[in-house]
């Protein structure tokens, strides 16, 4: 009797061994699954955004293909490698598309592209992740509203160091009212960012 209960016993952990094996096993596939999705879909808004801000006519190349990977750096606020696409035009270069966070949003993190043509002006910029408060700070991502557009050609040819603020502190860049700390902090990644495509413009078109 002792021997068959000690059978048993071996059994029913033999089989909650198995069980927890194979649970864990669905566990990783079901979540690298959706984490490779996520990622997917993240990559694809993102593409979308690119092509509202890197005209067409810009590049002849694979965007997804030309690519650099750049180390965290404080200019760009980031804190992980990210990613630099960029547009050629018959192999000459066009335009670099940084990944840009602005760590001080209202609400935490507000994640940028950034569209800088060769001759260190801004195409376009585009938020492509935030929890900015919605009806009030939301106002920055372009299916909300056209404040994002303000960036449009601006530069350091066009706009002082001093310039690069929300009017409210004696810069240029318009704001809504009631809701300044999420300009403000876009306003200052962009800024940053130029600095950035502009100190490092060799490095960006190493091939």
């Amino acid at each position: 009797m002792l021997e068959t209960l000690a059978q048993y016993a071996s059994k029913t952990a033999a089989k909650l061994f198995l069980f927890a094996v194979v649970g864990t096993g669905i566990l990783a596939y079901v979540f690298e699954e959706t984490r490779t999705r996520i990622a997917q879909s993240i990559q694809a808004e993102k593409m979308k955004l690119v092509t509202q801000i890197v005209p067409r006519a810009k590049f002849d190349n694979d965007l997804l293909q030309d690519i650099l990977i750049l180390p965290p750096n404080p200019q760009l606020g980031t804190e992980q490698p990210s990613t630099a696409y960029r547009a050629r035009l018959k192999g000459l270069p066009s335009m670099v598309i940084l990944e840009v966070v602005a760590p001080d949003g209202y609400s935490g993190k507000i994640r940028l592209i950034v569209a800088i043509d060769t001759d260190a002006s801004i195409s376009g910029v585009r938020v492509i992740q935030h929890k900015e408060t919605p009806g009030l700070g939301d106002y920055i991502d372009i299916a909300k509203g056209s404040w994002i557009k303000i960036f449009e050609g601006a530069s350091h040819a066009q706009y002082a160091e001093a310039d690069w603020q929300v009017k409210k502190e004696g810069g240029q860049f318009d704001y809504m009212t009631g809701a300044t700390i999420t300009p403000r902090a876009i306003v200052k990644a962009v800024h940053k960012a130029l600095h950035y495509y502009e100190e490092h413009q060799d490095t960006l078109w190493k091939r």
